[in-house]
């Protein structure tokens, strides 16, 4: 995964050095699929001219949802999306609405936030940190949470 914007979002920069040595790497059979990080829409598809992109990695969450739009395109065309922070990375998610949710699915927050996602688009692949077992069995069981229509609304009315 190459990342090519500063800090927790994408640059605006050109992609096509880097795209291109990842690309020769991967001819070479050094490099078996590309995945890229903190970049635009214009950026992926500079970097899809170069070299086939399996994957792209930006931050979203229930509450940072600027690419709403890009995961839709990217799933359309079978790229996964990976979202970087999906519990809100330094600054955890917190919100009356999240936490009457979760009390009503007796499930935590952070659960009800990582089944938002994984409800959210079938290219959606979460990579959670943790670190505890505890918490990494809190995040499995949120793959099992099922969000009726209702709740889904009253989470994506969230910002």
């Amino acid at each position: 995964m190459r990342f090519f914007g500063e800090g927790h979002g994408p640059g605006n920069g050109p992609v096509e050095e880097q795209i291109t040595t990842l690309a020769e790497l991967q001819q070479q059979g050094l490099i078996r699929h590309l995945g890229i990080s903190n970049v635009n829409t214009k950026q992926i598809q500079q970097a899809r001219d170069f070299a086939p992109i399996v994957c792209v990695q930006n931050q979203y969450n229930l509450v940072h949802r600027h690419d709403d739009a890009l995961i839709h395109e990217l799933a359309s065309s079978g790229i996964a999306y990976v979202p970087f922070f999906p519990l809100g990375g330094f600054t955890p998610l917190q919100s009356a609405t999240l936490s009457s949710v979760a009390a009503e699915l007796n499930a935590t927050p952070m659960q009800v936030a990582l089944a938002w996602l994984l409800h959210r688009a079938p290219n959606i692949l979460l990579i959670p940190g943790t670190s505890s077992v505890q918490h990494l069995r809190e995040n499995l069981a949120a793959a099992q949470l099922t969000l009726p229509p209702e709740i889904l609304a009253r989470l994506h009315s969230l910002d």
